[in-house]
């Protein structure tokens, strides 16, 4: 007799329990989660069928930082099929290379993908879609505009004490009372 799956809230629902509470003490209690060995996963997860129009690439550290290269679908916003390409590592050429299993029809067919401003990203979207309009994502683009905005204040905040001192010395060199 085949049992059909349960879901942890089912389950913890069925036995009277916080289902947000059952999950946490399954997940760092019951699984051994933090003992997994993720040696066997495969270098490269790689889903076609996924991969559309608008598309985003970042990295991202999964597990005792070891970085993963993740390629979404930014039309799926997050939900079944946004998983295009899941890839150990973030050289350049190894993603490249897993990317490119995809048929170079579909990855024409992608219009513009979303990157932060890392060179070895910019890299693969030129290698991989040739096609797409390059995109730096908000979080990046608005962390360099900070930046430059943040020099800026410095800058102009050190003129003004610059200014302020050489007013003093001015007035010292005078005899006139500072305070």
């Amino acid at each position: 007799m085949e049992t059909e799956p349960v879901s942890i809230n089912e389950l913890a629902k069925r036995n009277k329990l916080n289902g947000s509470t059952f999950k946490k003490q399954y997940k760092e209690n019951l699984s051994n989660f933090r003992e997994w060995e993720l040696d066997s996963i495969t270098e490269a997860l790689v889903y076609p069928k996924n991969f559309g129009p608008r598309m985003s690439i970042d990295e991202t550290s999964l597990h005792n930082g070891e970085l993963y290269t993740i390629v979404t679908n930014k039309d799926a916003r997050g939900k079944k099929g946004a998983l295009a390409a899941l890839i150990k590592g973030t050289r350049a050429n190894v993603v490249s290379k897993a990317i490119s299993t995809v048929p170079i029809g579909i990855r024409m067919k992608v219009e513009e993908i979303t990157l932060d401003l890392a060179n070895n990203m910019e890299w693969i979207c030129r290698e991989c879609f040739p096609n797409a309009v390059l995109t730096a994502d908000r979080f990046h683009f608005q962390q360099v505009v900070s930046e430059g905005v943040q020099e800026m204040r410095i800058k102009l905040r050190r003129k003004a004490i610059d200014e302020e001192n050489l007013k003093m010395m001015i007035k010292r060199s005078l005899g006139v009372d500072l305070w």
